[in-house]
């Protein structure tokens, strides 16, 4: 039993009906219940006045609710838009009011609930809006340069180009089990939901408790005999800390499938040992291109060929990548249908080739004689931490909201190789403060911080500096802050030597 994401609804209903699709903390369905369930959400999300084309908020964690929602939603021809619990309320309400949305589906309660209010909706929802893009599958909100989240489109006929790619190329074997523990709303996860629907796999769902490195981790993944190892590769660097990360406890794992970030060489080199048998894909994309764009198997013989830094790959079949002054750009029917109310951006970004959208991702990139894709960081201020693709200005504007107006920054400290290691923040104190008294930092900073911002986006410092430095285009210099901060470091080290 499978979903036929062209069609949207179940197909093969004879066919291993009672097999698990959904594997997590509180329920398994199989493919039957699932069934099941998603046409009852999608029965109650008709009488809640939720119609084709209307987005459907969906908040929680790892609950077998939140999938069935997802399938549900599918099923109604109405966009689900996922807001994992790790976001704060104030997020989904910022979220809501760009979507025009006065109700959303908790998870967690298995209900649907009016924004502003704890019970469950009593009655119909008046005029909820469908959107002005038609047969979208999902809008996906990431973090926006002006402060506000800005939603990603995702068209039905790219989530059906996403799993076609996934059953031609990434040698999945028969119905795969997933290990999801990215949340829905980070767009890495959008591997293993269509990937469990279109091929008729199971998703195995892990919270962040339930993905700690150790022993409980990797027996939660034996029992279900995960396939498909899906996440960023600083989670599988985390767990390798574990030993018995191995193909002899996970003998079922056949493939690992990174992306969000840099694989690094060594990275691959540590798997490959300790999963000789397992197949490594590494892919790249933005979440504009519908999770990835281009691909490539991570073998020895691609270790040996880039022992310090691994390509990207290849464009995936059915579209292009392709370098354009310097910019990595992206063309297919997997492109998003644009930024939510955002014709600003779309006018820059979205561009028409050989009549495929197209778009530009901002990132810096090359090819090599062989036609080989290579990364090389961002053009603009956008960084990726822990595989989370984050807008230093969205941060520097939750710290401009905090009490008093303070001028801050946000700055990436960066690994030799260019990496992001962690984000701080500089705040200037007040020099040639007219008042002749410096700002105080809150005590409670990061309290406020947390009103408005996931917990990765909070800097693990707050820095107070004279005055913040500005370039030549009268820019705040967080590059030179970046050096101010490491030299400070090396000179506090080397103070604490000579001692």
């Amino acid at each position: 039993m499978r979903f036929d994401l062209a069609e949207s609804r179940f197909v093969e209903t004879d066919v291993r009906p009672d097999a698990p699709a959904v594997i997590a903390a509180d329920r398994t369905l199989t493919w039957r219940e699932l069934a099941a369930a998603s046409i009852a959400w999608r029965d109650a999300a008709i009488a809640q006045g939720i119609g084709p084309d209307v987005p459907v908020i969906v908040r929680g964690h790892k609950e077998a609710d939140f999938f069935v929602a997802i399938t549900g939603a599918l099923l109604l021809g109405a966009p689900f838009v996922p807001i994992d619990t790790v976001y704060p309320e104030e997020r989904m309400r910022r979220i809501a009011r760009t979507l025009d949305a006065s109700i959303y589906f908790d998870a967690r309660r298995a209900s649907f609930e009016r924004l502003g209010r704890v019970e469950a909706t009593s009655q119909v929802s008046p005029a909820l809006s469908p959107l002005q893009e038609k047969n979208l599958a999902y809008v996906l909100f990431t973090s926006g340069t002006t402060g506000e989240p800005k939603g990603v489109q995702i068209g039905r006929e790219s989530v059906a180009s996403l799993a076609e790619w996934m059953a031609a190329d990434f040698a999945l074997g028969a119905a795969p089990v997933f290990l999801n523990q990215a949340p829905f709303s980070f767009d890495l996860s959008m591997y293993e939901v269509f990937g469990t629907l279109a091929l008729g796999g199971t998703i195995v769902m892990m919270s962040r408790a339930a993905s700690l490195p150790g022993q409980a981790f990797i027996d939660a993944l034996a029992r279900a005999q995960v396939s498909v190892w899906v996440s960023t590769p600083s989670f599988a660097q985390q767990q390798l800390l574990e030993p018995r990360l191995a193909q002899a406890s996970l003998p079922s794992v056949r493939t690992f499938l990174f992306c969000g970030e840099a694989l690094p060489v060594s990275l691959a080199r540590r798997l490959r040992q300790r999963f000789p048998d397992a197949r490594i894909v590494n892919t790249y994309g933005p979440t504009e291109a519908t999770v990835a764009a281009s691909w490539i198997v991570v073998d020895d013989a691609v270790l040996a060929a880039h022992p310090e830094r691994l390509p990207i790959g290849f464009a995936r079949r059915g579209g292009e990548v392709f370098v354009e002054g310097g910019e990595l750009c992206i063309a297919g029917p997997y492109v998003m249908r644009g930024y939510l109310n955002r014709k600003d951006l779309n006018a820059t970004r979205m561009f028409s080739r050989e009549g495929q959208r197209a778009f530009r991702t901002g990132d810096l990139g090359s090819t090599d004689a062989d036609g080989l894709l290579f990364c090389h960081g961002r053009i603009d201020d956008q960084v990726k931490l822990n595989g989370y693709r984050i807008e230093l200005a969205e941060i520097d504007a939750a710290l401009a909201a905090m009490p008093g107006g303070i001028h801050a920054v946000a700055v990436p400290l960066r690994r030799m190789d260019g990496s992001v290691a962690r984000i701080v923040a500089f705040v200037e104190t007040g020099a040639n403060d007219e008042r002749g008294a410096q700002l105080a930092l809150p005590a409670d900073w990061r309290a406020r911080l947390g009103e408005r911002l996931p917990p990765y986006m909070i800097p693990s410092e707050l820095i107070a500096c004279r005055m913040l430095p500005l370039t030549v285009n009268a820019k705040i210099d967080r590059a030179r802050l970046a050096d101010d901060y490491r030299n400070a470091v090396m000179e506090s080290l080397a103070r604490g030597d000579a001692r």
